[in-house]
This record gives structure tokens, sequence and C-alpha cells, in this order.
């Protein structure tokens, strides 16, 4: 790339670095408020990894993310990485670290709704194949087909024949995929009872994170021991060679970020991607261009 030509280019990028860094503070001093909330004193928190820690460590593998986002497009590769896990156990917020610096056009998020009337007659597995990754990209399922497997076995939304049928089809399923070329990797995000109370606690406390907490939500509360006898059997039925289940511990959300996407990274090896130099062209001017004024009425009111 063209080198900056002046002091001033060279502190305006530092300070816009600074800034893209800023981005990650700030959803941290976010859930930091959620505790405030509740009137938490800081010492009453539980042992936490230390801040600066976690931030140095979080860029530094956010840029090998950039890395082997690089080296997918280079190879070609095709990547399916599932986040599972109950309720508030910090899927979202790995995902949103994973994908906070990488191209959307090449790592894109899959959170599918409930399947509408037409879907639920389709062949199961039909409505998430359709967004499996073409080659040089990678897909992150914020949960998956395993919904089967959990809520909706949980909450009754099918019977046990259609779990049973899932249990025979999914391994079968995800075999023709790594078979087919696709990497794919399977994360379980587990949190204790005590930690999901708590998280579930700061939602009700808070206006800004009360549309988290769905009634369903609510109600999975109850259904603590369900659940767990449904991801038991979960993790028996499908954990295999081609495509293993990896469970982390996430009662510490920051701790739960930095080991998933240290692991997710020692899944590849991958190398800097050659890349040809970028040089700018000069600007082009014309004597005839006359750049026309912007009427002001159209301009966002500077408040700030």
């Amino acid at each position: 790339m063209t080198p900056p030509t002046s002091p001033a280019d060279l502190e305006r990028i530092k300070q816009e670095i600074s800034d893209d860094f800023d981005e990650e503070l700030e959803l941290e001093l976010e859930e930091a408020r959620l505790e405030d909330v509740l009137g938490i004193d800081e010492g009453e928190r539980p042992e936490y990894l230390d801040r600066k820690v976690y931030f140095r460590e979080l860029f530094r593998l956010q840029h090998e993310l950039v890395r082997l986002q690089d080296w997918i497009v280079h190879k070609g590769l095709r990547v399916v990485v599932l986040f599972e896990g109950r309720d508030s156990a910090g899927k979202g917020g790995a995902i949103k670290r994973i994908t906070q610096r990488l191209n959307p056009r090449v790592c894109r998020v899959a959170a599918l709704p409930a399947p509408n009337e037409r879907e639920r007659t389709q062949w199961y597995f039909q409505r998430y194949a359709a967004h499996l990754p073409a080659a040089g990209e990678m897909v992150l399922f914020d949960r998956s087909w395993y919904n089967r497997a959990g809520v909706e076995r949980v909450m009754g939304f099918c019977s046990e024949d259609d779990v049973e049928e899932f249990f025979r089809s999914a391994p079968e399923f995800e075999r023709m995929l790594v078979r087919s070329g696709i990497i794919l990797i399977k994360y379980w995000f587990s949190i204790s009872d005590e930690e999901q109370q708590f998280r579930f606690a700061l939602r009700i406390h808070d206006p800004l994170k009360q549309w988290k907490l769905s009634p369903m939500d609510v109600e999975s509360r109850a259904k603590w021991e369900d659940y767990t006898r449904a991801k038991e059997a979960m993790l028996e039925r499908t954990h295999i060679p081609e495509a293993p289940w990896w469970v982390v511990h996430a009662d510490d959300k920051k701790r739960a970020r930095l080991n998933c996407i240290s692991h997710l990274l020692d899944q590849f090896d991958f190398d800097d991607v050659p890349k040809a130099p970028v040089t700018l062209p000069e600007r082009v001017r014309h004597d005839d261009y006359i750049r026309h004024p912007v009427p002001p009425e159209l301009y966002v009111p500077e408040r700030f």
C-alpha cells in the first residue's frame, strides 16, 4: 500500500485504529453496566480474566482470524462452525468477536428463525443446507439443525420418533458434508445452573436487554434438567470422529471467547497468503468538472 506522505496522515491512521479497538471496549463496558444495574459491588464479582489481558489476547486472536480468512479464500475452503448451548450461554458474544474484524462476504452468520408452515413439511435438514458455504466461505450457525435434539424436543415441538430419526440422520448428514469437502466444527457452550440464573436476572433488570429474554427462555429455566438430559443424549448420539463435539466452559464469558477462538484457529494449518502490493493511482482531475453544492436541508443536523 502507498505509504502516507505526512506525519498528519500517520497520526490520523493511528487514531482510526484506536477508534476501531474502542468498539470492543464499548461492548465490554456495556456488559459491565449490566452488573451495575443490579448494584453489584466490585468485591462481589467473581474473579474474571483481567481486562488488559483479555483485550491483548482478543486483538491478537482477531488478527489471526483475518489471516485465516485470507487462507480460506486463497485455498477455496468451505467451513461450517456450529454454536450450540443453553440460552444465555454466550454463543452470540463469541460469534460477534469472531466476525468483528472479518469480511462479511467471507464469514457470515446463519441464525434461522422458527420454521414456517412450508419448511415444516420439508426434509428436516433442507433449510439448513441452503445456508452451507461455497468455496472461500465460512458460515457460523448461531444454533443449527441441533434444535431438534434440544429446544424442539424439550418444548414438545416434535415427537420422540422425530428425535430418533434425527439421531439416525444427523451423523450421516454430517459425514456427507465432510466427504464433500466441508470442514465441520461443532461447539457446545456449557454454563452452570447458577450462572444462567444470574444472566437471566441481569436481563430482567436491564431495559436495554429485556428483549433478549423470550417467554421460551423463561420457561427453559424450569426445564433445566430436561435440557441436561437432552444435551447428554445429543452428545452421546452425534459425537462422531468426522465431526466431534467440543465443549467450551462458558461461565466466564471472556475466557470462553478466547478459548473458543484459539481452538478454532488450531483446527487449521494456515499461513500468510502472498499479496501483490497495492499502489493508489493518482487522482484524475478534469478542468471541466464542477462540484455542485448540496442543499443544506439534506444534511443531518450536527448535534454532537
